[in-house]
């Protein structure tokens, strides 16, 4: 039997009596990395007296998953089998989906237990009032696909969640700053550790505050949902962008429905009068 469990997001004491429990009768740990999961388990042992796992551990990421799954599949049957990532609920901005796959399409047996979870306990911190939100897990890195990702979340009604790592967090900020200088932002900085820290405000504000810290650890974007009326409403908010024209012209082409060359001929006569 498979059992996905989540981990503690940063404070060890998050960890619930029923995952330690099965963390004991385990077989086999699929680990998004083996060497963090083990430092978990000693932590557990020397804190909260729960025994040292038998078992063997196995790594199981992005990058060896289908191949790992090819190898460990007949012990997801006969053996207790636990799945965890580094931190928090599996599954979420990692690849557990494929082993909840294979056991419904083999009749597997294989549960799921409740606990921490980064970008729910970001959303409640926030405050921000909607009963509905959209987690987007990590933006592509760059190019188009960034771009394109960004501006679906920008143009989402509801609240959109947002993780990012430390060292893209601020061209992050600065490429809303580009597109909405007014959204409503929140950041939750290593959340549950010693360090904890919340920022609320739009993206000079926030870029303001984080001249003066050392930009480390796991961050949770949190966005307010767009409102009704659309970004830009005429062509000169557009042309005011610190962008170049082919790429004011995509942005006009996604406002008002033209082509980009359109909108690039549009552009440039404007720039003209």
């Amino acid at each position: 039997m498979l059992t996905l469990i989540p981990t503690p997001i940063g404070n060890p004491a998050d960890i619930t009596i029923r995952a330690m429990r099965l963390f004991e009768e385990a077989e086999l740990f699929l680990c998004e990395d083996t060497r963090n999961t083990k430092h978990l388990m000693k932590l557990l042992e020397e804190r909260f007296k729960m025994q040292s796992p038998t078992a063997k551990f196995l790594s199981f990421h992005e990058h060896n998953g289908h191949e790992r799954l090819i190898e460990i599949a007949p012990e997801l049957e006969n053996k207790n089998v636990v799945y965890v990532s580094d931190a928090g609920m599996p599954v979420i901005s990692d690849p557990g989906q494929i082993l909840v796959a294979y056991c419904q399409e083999n009749g597997i047996s294989y549960d799921v237990l409740p606990g921490a979870n980064a970008a729910l306990t970001a959303y409640v911190a926030s405050g921000l009032d909607s009963g509905t939100f959209c987690f987007m897990g990590f933006l592509p890195q760059k190019g188009k696909d960034r771009a394109k990702a960004l501006k679906k979340g920008l143009d989402q009604e509801c609240p959109v969640i947002l993780y990012e790592a430390p060292h893209r967090l601020e061209k992050l900020l600065s490429e809303i700053l580009e597109l909405d200088a007014n959204r409503e932002i929140f950041l939750a900085k290593e959340l549950t550790k010693k360090y904890q820290k919340y920022y609320i405000g739009n993206a000079t504000t926030i870029l303001t505050k984080l001249k003066d810290i050392t930009i480390r650890g796991e961050w949770v974007v949190v966005l307010q949902g767009a409102s009704s009326k659309p970004l830009y409403e005429s062509i000169d908010e557009i042309i005011a962008l610190s962008l170049t024209a082919k790429e004011k012209a995509k942005l006009l082409s996604q406002i008002n429905g033209k082509s980009i060359k359109e909108c690039y001929s549009e552009i440039i006569r404007y720039k003209q009068i």
